[in-house]
């Protein structure tokens, strides 16, 4: 049973960086829980935010916007998070591995399946209960732009789809 579905779908931003003979495998987002580190600094700001605001800290109107504002200011860092994990991909390919990032910097790290001489995927307790895992690639030469991949939900399945790609059933 596969749990990652092959939609051949990628998305226009993805969709670019493709050649003409490479079949789209599959294209995702990192997991979710990419996100934790900002949730917990939001979460957490909001929470010394409200604090601050019943000491004598804030005693004066103009003390009491500074700290809501730097609140904001770290609202809107997570904003900013948000929408640069919902337009970065991992791209498997025919041919390649893709890693899509950034909002207004676009980069593109790739590795041809050819080049991939060891691949592993990791998991941490966490990573295990929240269902990611990161992948870590080597190839002969020189360092890779895309030797290690985290956050990668389905790691199994998408760890057999990629081996599965390297090494083709030859009957």
């Amino acid at each position: 049973m596969k749990l990652v579905a092959s939609s051949n779908r990628a998305p226009a931003s993805v969709n670019r960086y493709l050649l003409p003979h490479e079949q789209d495998v599959v294209t995702i987002r990192r997991h979710p829980a990419v996100l934790m580190g900002p949730v917990a600094l939001v979460l957490g700001a909001l929470i010394v935010a409200g604090i601050l605001s019943n000491t004598a800290l804030a005693a004066t109107p103009a003390a009491l916007a500074v700290i809501w504002w730097v609140w904001l200011l770290v609202l809107v860092w997570f904003v900013w998070k948000v929408a640069e994990w919902s337009v970065d991909y991992f791209v498997i390919t025919s041919a390649r591995l893709l890693l899509t990032t950034g909002l207004i910097t676009r980069q593109v790290n790739m590795m041809p399946l050819g080049k991939v001489t060891d691949m592993r995927f990791e998991r941490t307790i966490l990573g295990r209960f929240l269902g990611y895992g990161t992948f870590v690639m080597e190839s002969a030469g020189q360092d890779q732009a895309l030797s290690r991949i985290n956050f990668v939900p389905y790691p199994e399945q998408l760890y057999l789809e990629v081996v599965g790609l390297i090494f083709p059933d030859k009957g």
